[in-house]
């Protein structure tokens, strides 16, 4: 199954020979230099990487000198350490040390260099490696790294190509396989290919490994099959963290938050602790402000409350249910602050022009906002009616911080100008400022400006648009009825309703 590595130029543009003198490939990587070290006067410490670095070049020195280098133990221990540092770079240069008969022959330094391409996101240059294996059929290892590296790159079928591979070739699956096949498999969202890979971990004994039914169960969630996926995880003898996590987490990613929260409080009664993930992942989706409230209580108890993500989920439910101060407490406590906290605080005060002075504060901070912080910004100069302010911002968006306008930064704009009654200003940031197709949001924004100043002009030529990007929204036909309405013209009211019954909108 021999592929064309996707990077195969890109590693090999800076090669200046196929093989130096001594037989071994030239670099394909810039030279690193060492890792810069703050150390103390009275004692220098090299890091692992350096004494890494000084090895390999003590060795590449030996090699241009003419000194065979041919012991397996030497480049497993190498390739070891690279894996375990992620030194992509100095593992290149470890590649081109070693003989090549030694890596056609010698399974664990070719399983080792193929994991370490793979780990690092060369996954294509790893099925190089793999490719001119000789004995890649005697064990997995070298199957499970390549397969693991497509499906972290998100090369979901290639990963899933190499099992069907190893299958053919006869290659017996571990328990390492499959967890890593369940994730491509989840990727692609198969559930008949996921079952057929149940059938295949049974099969092998692996039915009861908690290791592979975690796995099972996250992807049964992800390809849509929530019961599988509880049925799974009833099945597991002994639930470890990732058991109940995998389980919570389905819940949440299927919206069933009345299951997640039973399955949160299921995990506290067995002792399993959730930890600051699993407990922001549930104050984001609750819906209850008593639960809400009984969670932050949970956390204060366990001294989690100023954990960086539980405190962003803290701050976001307190201003959704309109509790202004208790956010603006918890954000004002907070000992690390991150752009999700910024946008978070900012958003909270979306009609109230306290959120400026909280994004002038990040500016003073140094944390850098992102193209939500913008939204959030330009959303409360608009429901605030500072005109002015989003003008500004929506200019500072793109010149100071590089930020180009998105569609929803568009649509602020237009409801900004919209609703201070700007409606040549409005209709012109569409038709000439816009560099890209206006979408719905845009279009709505203006619509819904134009009922509120009565203008039918613009109103009808806004609304003739949306009719034509959301052909079913009985929103945007009610809205022009408003406006017609105002307007008294009576005719064109019925024809819009005569519309909408022909379009089936209305009995």
């Amino acid at each position: 199954m021999k592929k064309k590595p996707r990077h195969h130029q890109q590693l090999k543009q800076h090669r200046q020979n196929q093989y130096n003198n001594n037989g071994f490939t030239s670099l394909s990587f810039t030279k690193p230099s060492p890792t810069p070290l703050l150390i103390e006067k009275q004692s220098i410490h090299r890091t692992q990487l350096e004494a890494l670095d000084s090895v390999i070049t003590d060795l590449e020195t030996s090699a241009q000198k003419g000194i065979s280098l041919t012991e397996p133990e030497i480049f497993a221990s190498l390739l070891e350490t690279c894996y375990s540092l992620r030194a992509i770079d100095h593992g290149v240069r470890v590649h081109h040390l070693i003989p090549p008969y030694l890596l056609r022959n010698n399974l664990g330094i070719s399983s080792k260099l193929v994991r370490l391409y793979a780990s690092c996101g060369y996954a294509e240059v790893a099925h190089e490696v793999f490719d001119r294996m000789s004995k890649r059929d005697s064990s997995p290892f070298a199957w499970n790294s390549l397969i693991s590296g497509y499906a972290e790159l998100g090369q979901y079928e290639d990963a899933m190509a190499l099992y069907f591979q190893m299958a053919e070739d006869g290659v017996k699956p571990d328990r390492f396989t499959f967890p890593r096949v369940l994730k491509a498999c989840g990727g692609i969202g198969s559930v008949q290919i996921g079952e057929a890979i149940h059938r295949d971990l049974v099969k092998e004994g692996f039915g009861y490994d908690v290791y592979v039914l975690n796995a099972l169960v996250v992807m049964y969630a992800k390809c849509g099959d929530i019961v599988k996926a509880r049925n799974v995880f009833d099945m597991i003898p002994h639930k470890d963290y990732v058991s109940w996590n995998s389980m919570l987490t389905g819940y949440l990613h299927h919206g069933l938050l009345h299951e997640a929260l039973d399955i949160f409080r299921l995990m506290v009664q067995n002792g399993i602790e959730p930890d600051k993930v699993a407990i922001s992942s549930v104050l984001a989706r609750v819906l209850s402000f008593k639960h809400g409230r009984q969670l932050h209580g949970w956390v204060i108890r366990r001294g989690m409350e100023w954990e960086l993500s539980v405190a962003n989920a803290l701050i976001v439910l307190y201003s959704k249910r309109g509790q202004l101060g208790q956010a603006c407490f918890i954000f004002d406590q907070m000992l690390e602050r991150d752009t999700v906290s910024w946008n978070a605080i900012i958003s909270a005060h979306s009609k109230n022009s306290n959120g400026l002075k909280y994004f002038e504060q990040m500016h003073r901070a140094n944390a850098k906002p992102d193209g939500i912080t913008f939204v959030s910004v330009l959303s409360l100069c608009a429901n605030t009616g500072m005109v002015e302010d989003g003008e500004r911002l929506f200019s500072l968006m793109s010149k100071e911080y590089g930020i180009d306008p998105k569609m929803e930064h568009y649509a602020c704009m237009v409801n900004l100008y919209g609703r201070a009654g700007m409606m040549e200003e409005a209709y012109s940031m569409i038709v000439q400022e816009m560099g890209l197709e206006a979408g719905p949001t845009v279009w709505g924004a203006l619509l819904y400006a134009c009922y509120l100043h009565g203008n039918t002009d613009i109103g009808e030529v806004a609304a003739q648009r949306l009719f034509e990007l959301e052909p079913d929204n009985e929103h945007n036909f009610e809205l022009l009825i408003r406006i017609y309405s105002k307007a008294k013209r009576a005719e064109d009211v019925e024809r819009v309703r005569q519309m909408m019954v022909d379009r089936g909108l209305e009995t």
